[in-house]
């Protein structure tokens, strides 16, 4: 079963800020841990919204309006993603768990979706 699990971003990480040292040593445990499970797919992170785009269909079957960022709703943006294949939602829940604040200060929040 795949399952992304989606960091969602805060107004540090769209800020372009990186992580602390300390927060950084612990996301590469993390990912170690996920390697060697043999869970992880793949993890990313993604650059600010101020360097992405967003199109839009206001019209069915109208051209899309391409909007360029920075995006201001931050609670709506992701700041990277890790892919993991698992046996179950309760090892999916459990490898979220065991994930460190990926934003760090408390601001960290991490959604886990099913992949079809």
């Amino acid at each position: 079963m795949l399952f992304m699990m989606i960091v969602k971003a805060s107004k540090n990480s769209e800020a372009g800020n990186l992580p602390s040292p300390e927060l950084m040593e612990a996301m590469t445990k993390y990912n170690e841990e996920l390697v060697n499970a043999g869970v992880r797919v793949m993890a990313k992170g993604l650059h600010p919204s101020s360097n992405g785009i967003r199109l839009s269909f206001p019209k069915s079957g109208e051209k899309s309006v391409v909007t360029e960022g920075p995006f201001t709703e931050t609670e709506e943006l992701i700041a990277g993603f890790i892919l993991i294949d698992v046996k179950s939602r309760e090892e999916a829940i459990e490898w979220a768990m065991r994930m460190p604040d990926p934003q760090g200060n408390g601001e960290g929040q991490i959604e886990l979706r099913q992949v079809f």
